[in-house]
């Protein structure tokens, strides 16, 4: 789908912009027009992580005279393998602040614009309002649900990304042309059925590869240079070495975008992607011990069985002592209920605290009435127990 480009063009290109550029300049596609555009366009990049880190990079290099950075987290050294705009002398520091010192390293002509802090509902409005496009690189579905809505609302077209291990997906949702996020996926899936990266991790380089393709379709809709992916879906498998793509179209029963659509205003996106289930909060109520109860429990001789509910892979990294894998599916299939012991205390964690969280809510239910999970999981134990060991 051919659109006209987003943004007006800039009054001029300096003499060293031109240089910087020229390469850009050359292409009949973009030219001078599309380059005075690029610098004339304001981009909100949500996250400096993952997809952010190209995304970012690329959209400096390109020229895009204003950048906006949105994030909260803090750099961290797990984050290295893939989040390419931090360093190791990063550790530690705001990732807004570490990548807005990579861009301008990049590019001293962006100007770059920190919001430093969680994209809520209480400032999603303002933030958007100032930016033309906004590129999605957030890794959960509460904010991306939150950033579509927003978008509709706003009328601002905005670039998607996803990535999972070897798997990654990105298209344009532009409500004004075409369909939104929520005509893709109408409702998040239920908590817990989709890992995060966190949990399932992602080859580092795949960020690379969908951020670029993201970078792409920006550049394409702010100059109209091609036809942007509005109304697509590409997803890219690393493994096979295949690209695909998939029709989206317009979901008229949609309920943000469609003629008679329901929610006009924002919602609470936490509660309405069950962060954690209901059932899984219920049972946790009342049921959580810390990494220190655990501790001593195993130094009293507690007649426990502790129950590792993460993957294998993971359970190689780290795991707290005397703990037997189990992965959650297992639980969730009922598989696992046979190996249940009966005159043991069930202990069950995960990485967190959320899968376990889940599955204690399917022990309950089949009448494992005392089993308990780890608040903060293997990760909690480590930074209260024993320190020395590697986190991921």
């Amino acid at each position: 789908m051919s659109l006209p480009p987003l943004v007006e063009p800039a009054a001029e290109l300096t003499v060293d912009e031109v240089r910087r550029y020229s390469r850009h300049l050359i292409i009949p596609d973009v030219g001078m027009e599309g380059q005075k555009r690029l610098k004339n366009a304001k981009v909100l990049c949500v996250g400096a992580g993952g997809l952010g880190s190209p995304a970012l990079m690329y959209l400096a290099a390109a020229g895009v005279g204003t950048l906006g950075i949105i994030e909260f987290d803090e750099v961290d050294e797990s984050n290295l393998q893939r989040q390419i705009i931090h360093s190791q002398a990063d550790i530690g520091r705001p990732k807004a602040q570490s990548a807005r010192d990579t861009v301008l390293g990049i590019n001293p002509y962006t100007n770059v614009v920190l919001h430093e802090g969680r994209l809520e509902a209480d400032n999603v409005m303002e933030i958007f309002s100032q930016y033309d496009l906004i590129v999605d690189g957030t890794d959960n579905f509460a904010t991306r649900y939150l950033v579509n809505d927003a978008c509709v609302l706003l009328n601002k077209p905005y670039v998607w990304g996803s990535i999972y291990r070897f798997d990654g997906q990105a298209s344009v949702f532009w409500s004004e042309h075409g369909p939104c996020y929520r005509c893709l996926y109408p409702e998040p899936p239920p908590p817990g059925m989709v890992p995060s990266c966190a949990e399932g991790g992602v080859l580092g380089v795949l960020c690379a590869s969908i951020g670029s393709i993201q970078v792409t379709e920006a550049i394409k809709v702010l100059t109209g240079a091609g036809d942007p992916m509005v109304g697509r879906l590409m997803i890219y498998d690393a493994l096979e070495m295949t690209y695909r793509q998939v029709k989206v179209r317009k979901d008229p029963d949609c309920a943000v975008c469609g003629p008679n659509a329901t929610v006009k205003e924002l919602i609470d996106y936490e509660a309405f992607c069950g962060v954690v289930s209901d059932e899984a909060q219920e049972a946790a109520a009342g049921a959580t011990i810390t990494p220190k109860q655990l501790k001593e429990w195993i130094d009293d001789g507690e007649a426990i069985d502790i129950i590792d509910v993460r993957e294998p892979n993971e359970y190689e990294i780290v795991s707290i002592p005397g703990a037997r894998l189990i992965p959650k599916n297992e639980f969730l299939m009922g598989t696992a209920l046979q190996d249940m012991p009966q005159d043991k205390k069930i202990v069950l964690h995960c990485k967190t605290g959320v899968r376990s969280a889940e599955v204690l809510a399917v022990l309950k239910s089949a009448g494992f009435s005392d089993a308990v999970h780890v608040g903060g999981g293997v990760i909690g134990w480590v930074n209260q127990i024993e320190p020395d060991k590697p986190v991921y």
